[in-house]
């Protein structure tokens, strides 16, 4: 076995430092990686407003919110993404989204009517846009597009935020960290054999959409979260869906750990003017 040696230093100060700097070096991986994430938290606390929960509303129903998924707002205040199944189609009923109370004066959540704006199905993508003229002061930056690069590497630490449960006890926001697993390409299957044309049978063949495949987990609510890179604190993804070990209820009984998020970089073409 090969041993390290180290002379005596006659300076004690530097004689710490030097053994300091060895525990370091032994210290695992995974512990490192945990120290270089300490600004999660402050992530948290500079995102959280601008992560809202998404539904229907209706003054007849009880409770007069329905929520269906998660959202975040971008832009000028105004505008708020999230997927294309989170929406109803068709549109039944009014579009509303539940902004967490922490940053109001009452602390209670705000409803605030929204319509839909933009929708891509085949990105599983929608942005609204809020009734009034009044925009939200929280909102979150995008990632930005390098021609021919991708917008997150593998293996970048990221998180997601959103509702897991729904609003069923409170607008109570949850984040989940992991990592890129992978950057994959697959097809998103459509809701019904109606939706089926000939360019999206085409592409279901190719595999032509890309996404970030996320070691972590997330549940039904996630859907339309943002995904955060946590070094940059930008938004690279928004989350899609959840690999399935069997029926759609295991997805809370017994979670895979596998989550897909659809890359922000098709996202930028829906916020165009």
């Amino acid at each position: 076995m090969n041993e390290l040696s180290v002379s005596p230093s006659p300076d004690p100060i530097a004689r710490r430092q030097l053994l300091a700097l060895g525990a370091a070096a032994l210290l695992p991986t995974g512990l490192r990686a945990q120290e270089m994430s300490n600004t999660l938290p402050d992530l948290i606390d500079k995102s959280r407003q601008a992560v809202v929960a998404v539904g229907t509303y209706s003054a007849t129903d009880s409770p007069r919110f329905g929520f269906r998924g998660t959202g975040f707002v971008v832009g000028d205040g105004k505008l708020i993404v999230t997927c294309s199944h989170v929406i109803p189609n068709p549109l039944e009923k009014e579009l509303a989204i539940q902004v967490p109370g922490s940053g109001n004066a009452s602390g209670a959540p705000q409803l605030r009517p929204v319509k839909l704006r933009r929708r891509d199905t085949l990105h599983d993508l929608a942005v609204l846009e809020l009734v009034d003229d009044k925009p939200l002061v929280a909102t979150l930056s995008l990632a930005p597009l390098d021609e021919g690069q991708p917008v997150v590497r593998e293996g970048s630490a990221v998180a997601l935020m959103g509702y897991p449960l729904g609003t069923a006890l409170g607008v109570s926001l949850a984040t989940h960290r992991g990592i890129v697993a992978s950057i994959t390409k697959a097809a998103l299957p459509a809701p019904t054999s109606g939706s089926l044309s000939e360019r999206a049978i085409r592409q279901l063949r190719e595999g032509q959409v890309e996404f970030l495949q996320l070691d972590m987990t997330a549940y039904p609510g996630n859907s339309g979260g943002p995904l955060l890179e946590i070094r940059t604190g930008k938004v690279v993804g928004i989350v899609n869906m959840v690999a399935l070990k069997g029926t759609r209820e295991s997805a809370l009984s017994a979670p895979s750990g596998i989550t897909y998020a659809v890359p922000v970089k098709y996202l930028v073409p829906l916020l165009a003017p």
